[in-house]
């Protein structure tokens, strides 16, 4: 899938507001200067405010498929149309992460 490549710099929420931490394995592939992250990846949320009626049930981390079919480090980059799919702790799926930024100098399809 085209796009922006997807760094450690980049901006990812849930849906619900919650902050994605973006991590990753790879040291080698950089772009704008940060690393970039694969698709094997899975990124922790904090602070998601999301509830099932009175039950407490916040994104937990983000799971992600869709990343770029030319461009690998050991798997392939994630890229602005990259899917995440945020999880519960139940391991429930609630959604899909909100990407609000990637580094616009390199992209990879």
């Amino acid at each position: 899938m085209p796009g922006a490549i997807l760094t450690v710099a980049s901006s990812i929420q849930c849906q619900h507001g919650g902050v994605v931490i973006l991590t990753t394995a790879n040291v080698r592939v950089k772009a704008g200067g940060a690393c970039a992250l694969l698709e094997t990846d899975v990124h922790p949320v904090v602070g998601c405010p999301f509830t099932v009626g009175p039950k407490y049930s916040p994104c937990v981390r983000v799971e992600w498929s869709a990343g770029a079919a030319l461009v690998k480090a050991s798997a392939p980059v994630l890229v602005q149309s990259s899917i995440g799919k945020c999880i519960s702790a139940e391991n429930a799926p609630q959604g899909v992460a909100i990407i609000g930024g990637a580094q616009p100098k390199v992209s990879a399809r």
